[in-house]
């Protein structure tokens, strides 16, 4: 377990929480963290560009001039890739890009990941972040007392005034912690969450 201290929106320290992950990272979580995130990405493609042949082309049965005697090049159907409007040479096709990960790895990537902003001391947990009503204002004085210009924001369901405090800020990204993964991890700078936020994250690693 390692320990992360809470803070109040004064930015001054009130308590501490705990977080389920180890200190000591995995001898191969760059290849584990390189596999995660790899998988993610790739699982985001659609894989539905697609584009027609000469022989999907409608049109261009008939021989558009004569063989000979023209001046002009010889061809056979207006649907050649050479032809605007005639079929595309070697173009896209539907593809899946969809790569697996088992639920270990994809669960030891996600402890890894954590540990890993937290041993950088890059997790700032706050007591509480509720908000009466959107206010950026509120929110971006939050970030300035904690020294913080780029983070991210982990929310649970029905904190919908800090995420509309918080979205329009240059630098935040606000996430669910239903959507979380080990990919927003790792980029982040650092990551912004309250209390409550922390103990659903070790539900989830506990529960997988």
């Amino acid at each position: 377990m390692m320990k992360l201290k809470v803070f109040n929106k004064e930015s001054q320290v009130v308590g501490d929480i705990e977080l389920a992950v180890q200190d000591n990272a995995a001898a191969n979580s760059g290849v584990l963290f390189n596999r995660a995130v790899r998988t993610i990405l790739m699982n985001k493609r659609q894989g539905t560009v697609s584009t027609k042949s000469r022989g999907e082309v409608s049109g261009g049965g008939k021989k558009p001039w004569r063989q000979k005697g023209t001046g002009r090049a010889r061809a056979g159907s207006i649907r050649s890739p050479l032809f605007v409007g005639g079929g595309v040479i070697f173009g896209p096709k539907p593809k899946d890009y969809d790569l697996k990960l088992n639920k270990k790895e994809k669960k030891l990537a996600f402890k890894e990941a954590l540990a890993q902003r937290a041993k950088e001391d890059n997790i700032i947990v706050l007591e509480e972040l509720n908000f009466d009503a959107p206010k950026t204002k509120e929110a971006y004085e939050l970030l300035k007392n904690l020294n913080v210009d780029r983070a991210l924001v982990v929310l649970e369901k029905g904190m919908d005034n800090a995420y509309l405090s918080f979205r329009n800020i240059k630098g935040v990204e606000v996430k669910n912690i239903a959507t979380l993964n080990t990919y927003d991890i790792l980029k982040a700078k650092k990551i912004l969450a309250p209390k409550s936020v922390i103990e659903k994250i070790n539900g989830r690693i506990v529960n997988g």
